[in-house]
């Protein structure tokens, strides 16, 4: 039986339409999605990867059929016949592919909007400039600490301001359409510098080398960088932001599965960039407060250890006075530089 070639061009054409779904939605590749923008992105990729699937095995199976049906037999030294083009095929592919990616371009354009990239998603200033008291647990952070009462008040983040004079505006991923204008439920404050991520919860006054979440709970994410660029990115959450020195970063965004997920700075930041990582931890709600407590008992006893082995107080020329004359430098250049 003689099938027309119109309907082989059908069958193959279907064939390679459910190919194209079933791959871009079974493709394995993407981790876990585990918050509420993770939805969104993998709706994208899912997306690119169906077309991309799709144009692969219709260029590579036209490709494989003319090199197999129109190669040269044996024997056959003759010349091929000329071909002089074809204009409306010509066309037909050139418009094609213009189609799709406007199409995947205006698909993008509306996802980054669902995530907040476009949205007035400016943080009231109170929450991003006023001074925050921190904790210091152990020996993350070294500091000369005139009294007892600099510990509860000085701020160890180098958060500064856009600076729209310059043209500077730090780029931010704000909060998604239906929250836009509310507050976020969690704001913590985040540091990168050679090799490390620093958070602190402004709220609770809690200084910690991990990232903890609640579920459900929309989290704002105030960066900055202490030295060179820094990447804050959670393949999971599908969000990825640099963290600048002397610029203020935001992200925004809802964790929705509870795990345990790694942190991975996504610039390289100096030789031991590798090793630049941390630990996020999103739980409920319940264990979140229950951490943050256990957070701030063990600040507090951290504390009362420094003030015990340091009962005198010393003022900041006293306890620099051991140091400076090794180094040949005088009380009066010391009081100097001080004031």
């Amino acid at each position: 039986m003689n099938i027309p070639s119109t309907i082989w061009t059908l069958l193959i054409g279907i064939l390679l339409t459910l190919t194209s779904f079933w791959f871009g939605q079974n493709h394995g590749l993407l981790p876990t999605a585990a918050s509420d923008e993770a939805f969104l992105v993998d709706g994208l990729f899912n997306t690119m990867m169906t077309v991309s699937v799709g144009i692969f095995l219709i260029v590579e199976g036209v490709l494989i059929f003319s090199a197999i049906k129109y190669r040269r037999r044996k024997g056959d030294d003759t010349d091929a016949e000329p071909i002089h083009g074809n204009v409306p095929l010509e066309i037909l592919w050139t418009a094609i592919p213009a189609i799709i990616v406007f199409g995947i371009s205006v698909y993008s354009f509306d996802v980054y909007n669902e995530i907040g990239g476009f949205g007035h998603h400016a943080v009231e200033e109170s929450i991003i400039s006023r001074p925050q008291a921190t904790s210091i647990p152990g020996a993350a952070i070294a500091a000369t600490l005139d009294s007892a009462s600099d510990v509860r008040n000085i701020d160890q983040l180098p958060e500064k301001q856009d600076a729209p004079g310059m043209g500077i505006v730090a780029p931010s991923l704000g909060a998604t359409p239906e929250n836009e204008g509310k507050q976020p439920d969690l704001v913590v404050k985040v540091t990168g510098l050679q090799y490390a991520f620093l958070f602190n919860y402004p709220d609770s006054g809690v200084f910690s080398g991990e990232l903890h979440l609640p579920i459900g709970k929309e989290v704002l994410l105030d960066m900055a960088a202490n030295d060179v660029i820094h990447a804050f990115w959670v393949p999971e959450f599908r969000l990825k932001q640099d963290l600048i020195p002397g610029r203020q970063t935001q992200l925004r965004f809802t964790p929705r599965v509870a795990g345990d997920y790694k942190l991975i700075c996504a610039e390289l930041c100096g030789p031991y960039h590798g090793a630049m990582n941390a630990t996020v931890v999103v739980e409920t709600l319940e264990d979140f407060n229950g951490w943050v407590k256990e957070q701030q008992v063990a600040s507090i006893e951290t504390f009362n250890q420094a003030v015990a082995v340091n009962p005198q107080q010393k003022s900041a020329d006293e306890f620099l006075a051991p140091y400076t004359s090794e180094m040949g430098i005088s009380s009066e250049m010391l009081h100097q530089i001080h004031k």
